[in-house]
């Protein structure tokens, strides 16, 4: 069973030192605390969904090297990671709702060679906000996107995070 963790209070987001800020947003990202440390300067947040803007407004605003480290940072889908079990517990209960935990050989076959079309055309993982699809429309969604420039397809691929991050705020934050 996943550790649950008891949420924090936007109060103390906006209160706390800057450590106490990254360690609760920072654990919210793949292995990437910036954005956190960048949000941090816009304290006080009203309430969560300025949180959201604000880290989104600092994700679309970095550099172009910081935006392709972010999106590098998130695991494949039905990945490495999540073979290994060295998937965030986010990330796994996220592919786990999505019905990415329990896939017949064929789908584990087809989410690789879709993976590894996907990271040679684009040169980084699929991102995409498992909690809004199943296995089957994101299936379906590697080849659309397989049709966008590298452009397009980091753009697409940074507001596919911003929505797994708003997701994950919810669950980590509480308004009061």
């Amino acid at each position: 069973m996943p550790e649950v963790k008891p949420k924090v209070s936007l109060g103390y987001l906006n209160t706390t030192d800057r450590a106490g800020f990254e360690q609760v947003i920072g654990a919210l990202f793949e292995k990437n605390s910036w954005v956190a440390a960048r949000a941090y300067l816009q304290r006080p947040f009203v309430d969560l969904a300025a949180l959201h803007r604000a880290m989104t407004t600092v994700i679309f605003s970095a550099s172009p090297e910081e935006q392709i480290e972010l999106i590098q940072s998130h695991p494949e889908l039905v990945g490495r990671e999540a073979v290994s079990g060295t998937l965030s517990n986010a990330s796994q209960q996220e592919q786990a709702k999505a019905g990415l935990t329990n896939l017949s050989p064929a789908e584990i076959s087809q989410f690789n060679a879709s993976n590894r079309t996907y990271r040679a055309q684009f040169g980084f993982p699929f991102i995409i906000c498992a909690r809004k699809h199943h296995k089957s429309s994101i299936l379906a969604a590697f080849p659309a996107r397989l049709a966008h420039s590298r452009e397009e397809e980091v753009q697409i691929a940074l507001g596919e995070i911003c929505q797994i991050l708003e997701f994950r705020l919810n669950d980590a934050i509480c308004a009061g």
